[in-house]
């Protein structure tokens, strides 16, 4: 699968859950969806956790 077909299945699975649990299910699935992408990053080694840590406080890696 490509990043489009996976980016319209994360769409289509937020809006069910926001059609079916309102805003707070909608909330959750969204944040439960960021951990796991944020996982699934460090795992397989695409997220470098330090150097984001880094840029987000101004310092420079390398």
């Amino acid at each position: 699968m490509n990043g489009y077909t996976i980016g319209a299945l994360a769409g289509l699975i937020l809006a069910f859950f926001g059609l079916a649990f309102g805003l707070g299910g909608f909330l959750i699935a969204l944040l439960l969806g960021a951990i796991g992408a944020v996982i699934g990053g460090v795992a397989t080694g695409r997220l470098n956790v330090r150097a984001a840590v880094d840029a987000a406080q101004g310092r420079s890696r390398g």
